[in-house]
């Protein structure tokens, strides 16, 4: 009779541990996604707050500025789109652009979105292009510089994103709310 309350306590104690290793098979976790999708995840998502902003941010506030010392509302987006050049131009063997694309060759606001939406589009191409096993490929940056291709494309996301910041500045500042902080329907 002793032996009853022991055989039931094996029994359950199996049972549990069969019913546990199924339930750590279906909870297991799956394996990280590959570095170039992680990269070109991360700069799309970017690229597309930013378009997002272009898009929406009315034409007559353009210019706006939140101080005179500051860049306008353009200019901001100009910036950002213009330095994924030099991550792209770095990596596709292009020369680096001179500097930040001008205000007065983009007059209007079609003419501002196409190009950070080129911007964007241009650099995720590139990132393809490298394919996982180019994430670690050296490049040289800056003069006497090398960096990787994948931390090249993270400096721009991270610069993106501090632009990004500063245009929800100038978004509240002007009264308006940003597209990421809408409510979502």
């Amino acid at each position: 009779m002793k032996r009853l309350p022991f055989l039931a306590i094996v029994l359950v104690a199996f049972a549990f541990a069969a019913h546990a290793q199924d339930a750590m098979k279906k909870d297991a976790a799956k394996p990280a996604d590959p570095e170039v999708k992680v990269v070109l995840d991360s700069w799309n998502d970017i690229g597309r707050k930013l378009t997002a902003m272009a898009e929406d941010f009315p034409e007559d506030k353009y210019d706006f500025k939140a101080t005179p010392a500051e860049r306008s509302f353009a200019e901001q987006l100009l910036h950002a789109a213009g330095s994924c050049y030099y991550f792209t131009n770095t990596v596709t063997g292009q020369k680096l652009p001179a500097g930040d694309p001008k205000r007065d060759q983009y007059k209007s606001k079609a003419d501002i979105v196409a190009f950070v939406k080129k911007s964007f589009a241009d650099g995720a191409a590139a990132i393809q292009a490298q394919g996982e096993k180019g994430m670690t490929t050296e490049f040289e940056y800056f003069p006497g510089q090398k960096s990787r291709v994948l931390d090249m494309a993270y400096g721009i996301i991270e610069h993106s994103g501090e632009h990004y910041g500063q245009l929800v500045v100038y978004y509240r500042l002007a009264g308006l709310v940003p597209p990421e902080s809408r409510p979502k329907k």
